[in-house]
């Protein structure tokens, strides 16, 4: 199920939009003055489906409507008097589902001294009784709302007594539909840590270049594991197999040519930081005759090697893609991206950095600059952290970045789309990032006079 249309009526008491999505492209572009919606139509379709209830309830809207490929749709009123948001769910044009949302409905029972939050959340600041300000956003949050929105933060037992009783049909409209927000600050990142504190655990911001960085090393590393479990296994049982082994035809030729997609596979994965270099794992085999006992063996080689780096397939497909936009965007400032099992992002600078003489300096990941942190850090969130067949939003990607790359933004969209299968909404005030393709926008509009 995808989502084909979005729209929303009485939107600050003003204005009211409607968004078709470009289901064949995937890719739709929002665009209009500051201040008509594009942001908070975002964030609304977020906290819908990710059950921040709160953002709904603290936005002014009468209506927001979705409507899925499928032909049915939901409907989302807010009852201004009463305060409560009515959901309706409206399947095949027949069958209703309702769910009423009230206000106060928000059961929040707090077992520890709300003086702590600041120690826990360090990007909030209290400034009343019942309010805090986030930093990175310069909004004013309620109690209500910083639980909500940080509840992933908290130990489990504070999460469990913070919720929300939401019906099953919902429940499974919402698991049918991933919605990933990437929004304009994305700099920073909440790390969690044990703490001595009695709630367990504390949080830290680092970058998130950083944060990403140890990330990857730890996918790479999980992958590398799960490649050598598989390797023992079948080195292990090769023996046995070989002797059972029913060789079906194949001819020397085709042997020889497995044999070197093989070993290009392999150079390709220590290219990318996935396998170590390792000269005694040459696949290429000298020009001698193949004899009939030794294609035997072969051929069950080669199929045991294409089971184990298998493993690699996918995460090798993103990390190769991921390296060669970046590499392509920093080239200008002579920087390069490798990468590390143990490590996660390896940066190197220097003038002619291919040429063997050149002068090299290895960098981290926080010595780039904030347009450089921009790129790496959307692009990573949508390689490596949006689950296939889902819609992204993307809330004003031009930040930092300069012309030439806005230029080629929609270009990259299209080739990690093929790659991770996504779709991606975008709200942007760039026309660089638009450039020629007007037929994946729609424009919001004002109150026609």
């Amino acid at each position: 199920m995808r989502i084909k249309q979005i729209s929303v009526k009485g939107l600050f008491g003003i204005f009211d939009h409607v968004i078709p999505l470009n289901t064949d492209d995937r890719i739709t572009i929002i665009h209009a003055p500051n201040g008509f919606g594009k942001t908070v139509i975002m964030t609304m379709l977020n906290g819908f489906f990710n059950s921040q209830y709160s953002i709904l309830i603290n936005t002014p809207f009468k209506e927001f409507n979705i409507e899925f490929d499928n032909k049915s749709s939901m409907e989302i009123k807010k009852d201004i008097n009463k305060a409560n948001i009515n959901f309706t769910f409206n399947e095949n044009n027949s069958t209703l589902k309702t769910f009423i949302l009230k206000e106060k409905i928000l059961e929040t029972k707090i077992n520890f001294s709300v003086n702590q939050l600041d120690n826990i959340i360090p990007s909030i600041k209290q400034i009343d009784s019942n309010k805090w300000l986030d930093i990175l956003t310069d909004e004013i949050l309620s109690l209500e709302e910083v639980l909500e929105r940080f509840n992933h933060l908290f130990p489990q037992h504070i999460n469990t007594l913070y919720s929300i009783k939401e019906p099953d049909w919902l429940i499974d409209i919402k698991n049918n539909i991933n919605i990933r927000l990437i929004e304009s600050q994305r700099l920073l990142n909440f790390t969690t840590t044990r703490s001595s504190i009695r709630y367990d655990k504390s949080s830290s911001m680092i970058p998130t270049v950083i944060a990403y960085s140890q990330e990857l090393a730890k996918l790479m590393l999980d992958k590398f594991k799960e490649y050598g479990s598989i390797s023992q296994s079948l080195d292990r049982s090769f023996p046995a197999r070989v002797v059972q082994y029913n060789l079906s035809e194949m001819t020397e030729e085709k042997l020889r040519e497995q044999l070197n997609k093989l070993e290009t596979n392999r150079l390709r994965l220590i290219e990318v930081g996935l396998l170590d270099q390792d000269e005694n794992s040459d696949f290429q085999i000298q020009t001698q005759t193949i004899d009939e006992s030794t294609k035997n063996i072969l051929s069950l080689y080669i199929q045991d090697v294409e089971k184990k780096l298998d493993v690699f397939n996918d995460i090798a497909d993103k990390i190769e893609l991921f390296r060669d936009i970046i590499n392509n965007k920093f080239s200008y400032s002579y920087k390069q991206i490798n990468f590390n099992k143990d490590k996660g992002f390896i940066f190197t600078t220097g003038h002619n950095i291919k040429s063997k003489s050149a002068e090299i300096k290895t960098l981290s990941p926080n010595d780039l600059s904030s347009g450089e942190q921009h790129e790496l850090v959307l692009l990573y969130e949508l390689l490596f952290k949006v689950k296939p067949n889902s819609l992204v939003l993307i809330d004003e990607p031009e930040l930092s970045l300069h012309v030439g790359w806005q230029v080629n933004f929609i270009k990259d969209l299209q080739n990690i789309i093929k790659l991770a299968d996504l779709d991606i909404l975008v709200a942007t005030h760039s026309p660089d990032i638009i450039q020629d393709r007007w037929d994946l926008t729609v424009e919001l509009k004002g109150v026609e006079n």
